[in-house]
């Protein structure tokens, strides 16, 4: 009878490692169908998110778009108004002969230069605001002393 239970021993250790390593393992109980289930609800989770980063991603496309739309207008716009104000300027009798510089940043004109009075001063800046897209000017011109 002794030899029985020893030739059992390796049988008992063996179902022992089975039972123990069945116990350590995770279960998953969910059948083939509710494992399908829950990798689509995965799927159309990872979609929605992908999506939702795609339309941020579009979004700030558009916004910095816009912004240097809007910078490359303003560059063109100043160069406008700095172009209309030196044709104005040329066409005036009183100062087509004067050195009057002009500069524009997003319409606001900076008259420099020299004026021989006080009148050519005050209508370099009449015919500078007269022109669409000014906002503001500042003149800078000197008057020119006589004497």
């Amino acid at each position: 009878m002794n030899r029985i239970t020893t030739s059992r021993l390796p049988l008992l250790g063996v179902l022992a490692l089975a039972a123990s390593l069945a116990a350590c393992s995770k279960q998953d109980d969910r059948t083939a169908g509710q494992k399908l289930d829950g990798a689509i609800a995965e799927a159309k989770q990872a979609g929605a998110e992908a999506k939702t980063d795609a339309s941020r991603a579009a979004d700030s496309a558009e916004v910095k778009m816009k912004e240097a739309a809007n910078a490359t207008s303003e560059a063109v716009t100043d160069a406008a108004i700095v172009t209309k104000i030196n044709a104005a300027l040329v066409a005036d009798d009183q100062l087509k002969a004067l050195k009057i510089d002009v500069k524009a940043q997003d319409g606001r004109v900076t008259l420099t230069g020299t004026a021989p009075d006080a009148s050519s001063q005050q209508r370099a800046t009449t015919l500078a605001n007269a022109v669409d897209g000014v906002r503001s000017v500042d003149n800078q011109l000197v008057v020119a002393r006589n004497g």
